[in-house]
């Protein structure tokens, strides 16, 4: 099959890995395959939170399955998210790092706010469109997504640290389903969840959906067992909790509906949902058929038709503290020009890619001054604080650190990004942001004509040429470019300022 219209979303779960591959089809997205894999990443979480080899073995031989499937696709084409494990796992960067080589593309970390609004826009999508005002809760191996929202939007996003897998190992290590073990499952559950008592109350919303995992198996058993197909009720949690108990143990347990892989858990995540019922009111949950892969799918799309919601939560973060919207416009005019220079068109450039680099430079430019509203000294500092900080939609943890190297570096000693400037991309990002910021230092739109910038990426070189009679017509920015060259003498890069 020609993979030209085709996507693929890979969700990296505590309990499961899932690869959906979709396919437009009339403006329609329609399912190509879906495949799924049991690999309990978050049992193999140790008490110092790193991955054991085990666990780590797993992952990568289920990405290896994956990474044969997807062969061929554009990077564009795919989206590989991974979510509260890997946000916990201390040696997360060991995995992620043979992962990557295995997979054949980037697989990104998200944030538990991305998480849930990518689990909305799954599930918004293959609703029928309606003005309900609707929560949906997603219950995960070590994490729970609650959303509020109308339509495609969501209007309250949050994740908490309690699931399936993570309150099957602590409240039913021993393999044992007693009153006492799933009494103070419950308790503690409702002790984590104690916020969203008031931001998902019952006043806030009319109809309650319930997206993947621990829903989607409870739906599966109740259905099997005779009560209404896709929707759980109070009185079908009573009932399957009743039924665990009467068996006691997962290895008794015979009920219809039941998978071999979700019995070891099904206590864990039936104590949390019995949990989020009680707390919010809950009388009846509808299974939603959208999940988080659906939801990396379509923002793959929306990506695609420049419908980038990253950007738009960048310009809100800008005006939010209130930054200079010409001067940061014309920061970024300038830095995307020096860029030109630093990344040649070439083979070895791809036009998506190059793309991305300029618009990764252009969000940075729009945030580089976020710290001056907190202090203008060290301000750089403050706006990298923000940026490592803050839950932005649309963009992975590593994304956000990424912006907020460039920001922290873009004035001021670069020793402090020391393991950075190994990337060339990020360094040749950085040149052309502090060169940028240096020619726009009197906050008016800079003559570029006597200036000339070539990049030699292999010796770890840049030249910046500057024309005599432009050194004498802007003495401040050329000796503010001549005391460039001296930031960078302390790194393994070398920028050499020559006026001719």
């Amino acid at each position: 099959m020609q993979t030209k219209s085709l996507y693929a979303a890979i969700d990296l779960g505590s309990n499961s890995f899932r690869l959906e591959i979709g396919q437009m089809d009339a403006g329609q997205l329609r399912r190509v395959e879906y495949i799924k894999e049991t690999v309990r990443q978050g049992n193999g979480l140790d008490a110092e939170r790193n991955l054991t080899e085990e666990a780590m073995t797993r992952g990568w031989e289920c990405l290896a399955r994956f990474g044969e499937r997807i062969a061929g696709f554009k990077p564009s084409q795919v989206r590989a998210v991974a979510t509260q494990t890997l946000r916990e796992a201390r040696n997360r960067d060991e995995f992620l790092a043979k992962g990557k080589q295995i997979l054949g593309f980037p697989i990104e970390v998200i944030a538990g706010k991305e998480e849930a609004r990518l689990i909305y826009l799954g599930v918004s999508h293959l609703l029928p469109q309606s003005d309900e005002r609707r929560l949906v809760v997603d219950i995960g191996g070590r994490s729970t997504e609650m959303i509020l929202g109308r339509h495609e939007n969501a209007t309250t996003l949050e994740s908490y640290r309690v699931g399936s897998v993570g309150w099957s190992m602590k409240y039913f290590a021993d393999g044992l389903w007693t009153p006492q073990a799933f009494k103070a499952a419950e308790i503690a559950a409702k002790a984590v969840l104690d916020e969203a008592q008031i931001l998902f109350n019952r006043q806030h919303w009319d109809t309650c959906y319930g997206s993947s995992g621990t829903v989607g198996a409870v739906s599966d058993v109740l259905t099997a067992s005779g009560w209404p197909e896709n929707s759980i009720t109070r009185e079908g949690l009573v009932w399957l909790k009743d039924r665990l108990l009467k068996t006691h143990k997962p290895d008794n347990l015979r009920l219809d509906g039941v998978k071999e892989d979700r019995k070891p858990v099904i206590g864990g995540g039936l104590a949390v949902l019995q949990a989020v019922f009680d707390l919010l009111q809950i009388d009846e949950m509808h299974v939603a058929q959208g999940a988080l892969r659906h939801g990396a799918l379509f923002d793959l799309i929306d990506r695609e038709g420049m419908h980038d919601v990253r950007s738009s939560m960048v310009d809100w973060l800008a005006q939010r503290f209130g930054t200079d919207h010409l001067q940061a416009e014309r920061v970024s005019r300038t830095a995307q020009h020096l860029l030109h220079a630093l990344i040649p068109d070439s083979l070895d450039n791809p036009v998506a890619e190059r793309q991305r680099y300029f618009q990764k430079l252009n969000w940075a430019c729009q945030l580089h001054e976020t710290g001056m509203r907190i202090s203008h000294s060290d301000y750089h500092k403050h706006g990298a604080y923000i940026l490592d900080n803050t839950d932005l939609q649309g963009f992975t943890m590593d994304e956000l650190h990424r912006l907020s190297q460039l920001v922290l570096g873009h004035r001021g000693k670069l020793r402090k990004l020391e393991s950075e400037l190994e990337d060339v991309s990020f360094v040749q990002q950085l040149l052309a942001l502090r060169l940028a910021v240096i020619l726009c230092h009197a906050r008016r739109d800079p003559d570029l004509s006597g200036l000339s910038l070539v990049c030699d990426a292999r010796r770890r070189t840049a030249q910046l040429k500057i024309q005599p009679d432009w050194a004498e017509l802007w003495p401040q920015s050329a000796h503010l470019l001549r005391e460039e060259k001296n930031a960078w003498l302390k790194t393994d890069w070398n920028l050499q300022v020559q006026t001719d």
